[in-house]
């Protein structure tokens, strides 16, 4: 009997821009304390106590937000947040970013590599995308930082619409807790493939 050849379909590159989208609109995550996120659902957009100076990360996918906040228990990071935000927005934030460890195959030197880190106002990095149970899978999720204009941008002119997910992230893990797979697989976010142009996956990563 000879192996079974997996799905060429079923296998996700390494590297892979997966979220939930519309023809206009991209989905991100973010996890805050109260203190931040009932005045940004309020407002639409973040506001004070938010800090624009300081680096923000958004996060296109939902169980790796859910590793990153513990299911939305971990201290200052209780309230999940779901942000729509342009896709224009998100491309321009790509197409600025800097991956923030050294690529030898896209800088000649790591001193060209910081200097470019430096003048950004984006970072990417990459790390190992979650599975219900939150273990590493073998493909990677893209996480974006944030920083100077790209915040500016962020708040002012790219997020459409901001929902508290919090009680799906509690949903999703008493499912998960309960041992109910297919109960939890159902209430996840239906992520897919994000068509990046060309240059983006060229400047991001591999797709």
């Amino acid at each position: 009997m000879t192996d079974a050849v997996p799905d060429a379909a079923a296998v996700v590159p390494s590297h892979q821009v997966r979220a939930v989208f519309t023809e206009e609109t991209i989905t991100v995550y973010q996890a805050y304390a109260t203190r931040i996120a009932a005045p940004a659902l309020k407002a639409g957009t973040f506001v004070d106590p938010f800090k624009r100076t300081r680096m923000t990360w958004i996060k296109p996918s939902f169980l790796w937000m859910m590793y990153r906040c513990g299911w939305g228990t971990k201290p200052d990071q209780e309230r999940v947040l779901a942000l729509d935000i342009t896709r224009a927005g998100f491309e321009w934030a790509l197409s600025r970013a800097c991956l923030s460890h050294y690529d030898r195959t896209r800088f000649a030197t790591e001193a060209e590599w910081r200097t470019a880190l430096k003048s950004s106002p984006v970072r990417v990095q990459w790390d190992p995308e979650r599975d219900l149970g939150l273990n590493p899978l073998p493909h990677r999720a893209i996480q974006i930082g944030l920083s100077g204009e790209a915040v500016e941008h962020y708040v002012d002119d790219w997020i459409t619409a901001v929902r508290d997910v919090t009680p799906l992230a509690h949903e999703v893990r008493a499912a998960v807790v309960a041992g109910d797979r297919a109960a939890a697989e159902a209430l996840l976010p239906a992520e897919r493939p994000y068509p990046l142009p060309a240059d983006l996956v060229e400047r991001v990563g591999k797709s």
